[in-house]
This record gives C-alpha cells, sequence and structure tokens, in this order.
C-alpha cells in the first residue's frame, strides 16, 4: 500500500526530478517508510512506500527489471502473488525479493496488459517500457484504489491523489463546473470527472496507455460486473456451502502481512464475520469501533450507536477491542484536515470514517473491512425495490434515476445554480445515470432482470464512491484497507447466485409496488427490510443471531440531529453567510432557503447540509 505520482512529456522534453519529488512529497502521508523517483529523459516516476509485505529494501520503488527495460511505480496489495510466482518461475523468471511488487512486474514483463486479468487484489500502477517509451496505467476491478490523471499541453500528469497533480506547476487549479453539477445531483461521480477541471480518475477496471509514437490515450476497460440469474438453479444448500468456503478463503487470503493487522468491527453483520474468521486465525486480534453520543438524537438517530453490538462479539472472538465515541463538535473540529484529504467529497457523511481510521492507527498498520457485502449480496432492498416494476428499460431508468437523486432534485438544481445556470444547463444528469448501464439489455421481463441490473447500478457508483472515501482516509493516517468481499473468486459467485436466494419471495413486493409506487409507508418497508438472505445463513454460523437478523443501518452519526441542535451554530456561521467561497457558484437565496428547512425541522436535508459544508472546505482549501 503506497502512493504514487508521474509525468510524462510528449514532446520528448526531460523531467524535472526536483518536480517529481514535489509531487511525491505531495502523498508523503500515503507512505511514511520510504519513497523514491525514477526520472529517465521525458518519464518520471515518484513513490511513497507503506511497507507492508518484504519490509527489507528489496521492495524498494520504482523497481525495475533486471534487464532495465521495464520500471514499476505500483500502489495495492496482489493477495495471489505468491501462486502468480510459482507459475512465474515454472516460465525462468527469478526473484531477489519477497514482494508482491516483483512478481506483478515480471507478471508485466510476461503478459503485458493481460496481467491484469489474473490479479487477485487492489492496485493502481503506472508501468514505464524503456524499449517502446510507452507509459501503462492500471487500476484494479473495482476501485479500491484510485488513479488520477490530466493532460496539459504535452504533458500527462497521474498520481493516487490529487494532490500529486496539483504539486506540479503545469497544472493550474480551477473547479469543472460539470462536475460541481454532476456531484450536486448523485451526492457522487458517476462519469470520471472530478471537481478539478480537466483532472479525471481512471475508470475502475480500466487500463489506459499512451507513447512518443503513439500520444493520443488509449483507455481500455478490462473488467466488468455481470449480475444474472444462472440459467440453471442449484440446489440452495450448494450455494451455502459454496459462499462459505469462498467467504472463509478470501478472509485468509487477506491475511498475509508481515505487519500486524486488525479489523473495524462496527456492530453490523458484515465487519462482524470478517473478524469472527480472522479471529480463528490471529491471535489477540485488535479490533475498531466508532461509537455516538446520543444525547441530542432523535428519531431513527437513537439507534446509530453500535458499541453495543460490537462489544458483545469482541468478548465472543476475544479480540482486544478499543472503541472511542463522536460528538456532536466532532465534526466541526476535523473538517478542514478532512476536506483535504478528502479532495472531491462523495457518498455519505464520511468524517466517522476518518476518526475510526485514525484510532486504528494507532495500534496496526492494516485493517480489514466490510465493505462490499452490501452491494453484493443485495444489503439495500428498499432501494432495489422501487424499480422493480417496470414498462421497459427507459421506464425503469427514469424511477430510478428519480430515486438517486441524493442532494438537489432537477427543478432545485436549476434554482440553487442560478448564478452559473448558462453555463451547466447543457448536463444531461439523466443521461449521465443512464450511462452507467454500458451493455443493458433491452430484453427486461421479470423483476429479477431489474434488481440485477440495480445490485450492477450500485456495485459501479454507490461501492465505488464508498471504496474511494475508504481509500483518501485510512491512508490519511498511513493505514492500509482491506476489503474481503471484494476477492475475485467471491465476487464471481455473488453475481450468479439467484435474487430469490438474496431478497426472498419478490411477489409480495411486485403486488405492493404496483399499488402503491415509491410511497415510503410503513407497510413498504415492513415488506422491504429482508435483503442478503444468503449471506444471513452462512454468517450465522460465525455470529449471533441478535446481529445477523438486525435491519441494515449504514454507519452514519446522528447529524439530522445535530445539525439543527448542537451543530446549528456551526451550520450558520459557515453556510448562513452571503459572503462565503459557495456563494460564487449558488444561490444564496435558494440554498439558504433549504438550509433552513432542516433547521427548523420540516426536512431532512442532512446529506446536503453535509455537502455544502464540505464543499465550503474544499474551496477554502483548493
Amino acid at each position: 500500500m503506497c502512493g504514487i505520482a508521474g509525468i510524462f512529456h510528449l514532446d520528448g522534453e526531460p523531467v524535472s526530478p526536483v518536480i517529481v519529488k514535489k509531487m511525491t512529497d505531495a502523498i508523503a502521508h500515503r507512505g511514511p517508510d520510504g519513497e523514491g523517483q525514477f526520472v529517465d529523459g521525458c518519464i518520471g516516476l515518484g513513490h511513497r512506500r507503506l511497507a507492508i509485505i518484504d519490509l527489507s529494501p528489496a521492495g524498494h520503488q520504482p523497481m525495475s527489471t533486471k534487464d532495465g527495460r521495464f520500471v514499476l511505480s505500483y500502489n495495492g496489495e496482489i493477495y495471489n502473488f505468491r501462486e502468480l510466482r510459482i507459475e512465474l518461475e515454472a516460465l525462468g523468471y527469478q526473484f531477489h525479493s519477497q514482494t508482491d511488487t516483483e512478481v506483478l512486474l515480471s507478471a508485466y514483463a510476461e503478459w503485458r496488459e493481460h496481467c491484469l486479468e489474473r490479479l487477485n487484489g487492489m492496485f493502481a500502477f503506472a508501468l514505464w517500457d524503456r524499449q517502446e517509451q510507452k507509459l501503462f496505467l492500471a487500476r484494479d476491478r473495482y476501485g479500491i484504489k484510485p488513479l488520477y490523471y490530466t493532460r496539459v499541453g504535452d504533458k500527462l500528469l497521474f498520481g493516487s491523489e490529487v494532490k500529486a497533480i496539483l504539486a506540479n506547476p503545469a497544472y493550474q487549479s480551477a473547479i469543472d463546473l460539470e462536475g460541481l453539477l454532476e456531484y450536486f445531483t448523485f451526492q457522487n461521480f458517476f462519469t470520471d470527472k472530478t471537481l478539478f477541471k480537466g483532472v479525471k480518475l481512471l475508470p475502475a477496471g480500466h487500463y489506459l496507455w499512451l507513447s512518443l509514437n503513439q500520444p493520443n490515450l488509449v483507455q481500455q476497460q478490462y473488467w466488468d460486473y455481470h449480475f444474472a440469474e444462472p440459467e440453471q438453479i442449484r440446489d440452495e444448500r450448494e450455494y451455502l456451502e459454496e459462499l462459505d468456503r469462498l467467504f472463509r478463503q478470501a478472509v485468509s487470503r487477506q491475511l498475509v502481512s508481515d505487519v500486524e493487522l486488525g479489523a473495524y468491527l462496527s456492530g453490523g453483520m458484515d465487519s462482524g464475520s470478517i473478524t469472527a474468521i480472522a479471529a480463528q486465525q490471529l491471535p489477540y486480534l485488535k479490533t475498531f469501533t466508532c461509537g455516538f453520543d446520543l444525547n441530542s438524537a432523535s428519531g431513527i438517530e437513537v439507534s446509530y450507536d453500535e458499541r453495543e453490538p460490537a462489544e458483545y462479539m469482541s468478548y465472543l472472538f476475544k479480540t482486544e477491542h478499543y472503541e472511542m465515541v463522536l460528538k456532536a463538535g466532532d465534526m466541526e473540529r476535523v473538517m478542514p484536515r478532512l476536506a483535504w484529504h478528502l479532495e472531491e467529497p462523495r457518498v455519505g457523511q464520511s468524517y466517522p470514517n476518518f476518526y475510526v481510521a485514525q484510532l486504528a492507527s494507532k495500534f496496526v498498520k492494516v485493517v480489514l473491512a466490510g465493505t462490499g457485502g452490501d452491494e453484493l449480496f443485495a444489503g439495500y432492498p428498499w432501494r432495489y425495490y422501487r424499480a422493480v416494476v417496470n414498462h421497459n428499460f427507459e421506464h425503469y431508468v427514469d424511477q430510478y434515476y428519480e430515486f438517486w437523486q441524493r442532494l438537489l432534485n432537477r427543478e432545485e438544481i436549476r434554482a440553487v445554480f442560478s448564478p452559473i445556470w448558462e453555463e451547466v444547463k447543457h448536463v444531461d444528469t439523466r443521461e449521465i445515470f443512464r450511462s452507467v448501464f454500458q451493455q443493458s439489455d433491452s430484453n427486461l421481463k421479470r423483476p429479477e432482470d431489474y434488481i440485477n441490473h440495480s445490485l450492477y447500478f450500485e456495485a459501479k457508483t454507490f461501492l465505488h464512491g464508498l471504496l474511494m472515501v475508504e481509500d483518501k482516509l485510512s491512508m490519511a493516517h498511513s493505514l492500509e484497507t482491506r476489503v474481503p468481499f471484494l476477492d475475485n473468486d467471491l465476487v464471481d459467485f455473488a453475481m450468479k447466485v439467484p435474487t430469490r436466494l438474496k431478497l426472498g419471495n419478490l411477489t409480495e413486493v411486485v403486488r405492493l409496488n404496483e399499488n402503491d409506487p415509491g410511497n415510503k409507508t410503513a407497510k413498504y418497508f415492513q415488506k422491504t427490510k429482508d435483503g442478503k438472505l444468503l449471506l444471513r445463513q452462512v454468517m450465522r454460523r460465525y455470529i449471533p443471531d441478535v446481529v445477523t437478523d438486525r435491519i441494515k443501518q449504514g454507519f452514519s452519526a446522528p447529524d439530522a440531529s445535530w445539525f439543527k441542535g448542537e451543530s446549528i451554530d456551526y451550520v450558520s456561521r459557515k453556510l448562513l453567510n452571503i459572503d462565503c467561497n459557495i456563494y460564487s457558484f449558488f444561490s444564496s437565496d435558494n440554498s439558504q432557503k433549504i438550509i433552513e428547512e432542516h433547521l427548523k425541522g420540516n426536512r431532512n436535508r442532512r446529506l446536503l447540509i453535509w455537502s455544502f459544508l464540505n464543499l465550503q472546505e474544499f474551496f477554502e482549501i483548493f
């Protein structure tokens, strides 16, 4: 786990080693254990090292092949590197370290871009071919590790974080107005845009390359999700046993480490089951929980503190357990640092992630997280059921698009964005939404078909947003986060599990949906609070029923209560001030009207207020 940065001068001009080091230094928090730069004429690669596997100097990067042809700067972990090493040794390759970096370097030398299909892990890397004068950039299947890039004239700049690009004087920071509109529709980015004009994020499951002879970027997808009903459904017991085997295998694979490893223990099923398996193999496993002071919480937020079930599981699994409690003022205290590390904001209110990563980093260098279990095994049924009854694919897009406008709907967007509306009115956010479904099947007939489309959509967008937040906020503390649910074999299996084994009998939901579409009634939620049925059955073998039978709950602070209570002065000071930076782009009257709705208790707009606060910090910093 590390940080990478680099420059490629397509006009052949020499790269400055000083600038490469400056870009590398900007992401020093990602790798405090070492640094390195490689500069050779028109190419410069930088690296910051967080030593996890083979802590010796043999793991220093950038790393080159013995003949010097290929040079690699790599961030991530390849969990099947030992199997690949055996295969490469049989082909005549010799290794001088115990690192996965050297295996990746040899794998590319042998199989070129086809090596990506063999990698089971998380990664983003830059590889320079000195013979062909070619730069190759790649990102893992799921987007666990980020990789940003931009083209400035004849210069290609790239890095694990935008900060590396900002450190290069060739790039002049500016806001991407289209990206701003996209974010304030979805509280996420569905395209490769960022809030920084001209800076793109290489999509998950993609690689790109360019060379002095081929200066135009060539981008290619090498993997994608494919959720589909199996042609022949096997006995449920077979699915149970196979899921059990693959889940245990996934956790075991990701325990490989030469430094101490711990686990998040949120009180939920996903992190609890990972902890249960890891604790069987690692004595005195350290676990970490973040709770919340609920003295001023109200409504559903009174159940947001999960310390009690986490403590019970720690007792059962005999872990060395640590926890912290967040209060209303902790958000205000951390926002400047959070916005700097997060760069462009993403889904959710992510400051609790910052604090729990900070806690874990005081004890371990690697932590296991339960991210991905919901997206693979259908943990958000009330969302999928919103668009389970449709006339056709376009009708499905209309229904699901309306639901996924998380911050501002089209009417509100126009009002809030009125100062810059003429510059962004051409942006079609419905088309952005629809474009996520690259290979949509127009012949969708069954509710199961639409459910699988929704699982695809959320894996591509919502899960990716969560992974981006997890990477940035763990690496802020030089902490590596691993996500066992995103093991290749486990993902391949999950995509072929019949929908009825994830969500149960759809008949009742379809009937309810037809009679009362889109209505958030108690009856609706009573019928749609299932989800992850197969996973729950398997996890009952490892964790208490009181945990496996709980209704899905996100990792959120009670900010809806705090924003109109203990944090009201902070929100007012930051956002009810017409001189604040965001009102260079937004209508202060229309924005503040929406904020006042929340402060008066008329409507819950916590996600929008969080996004306004985050964006205000973003403008002040960047």
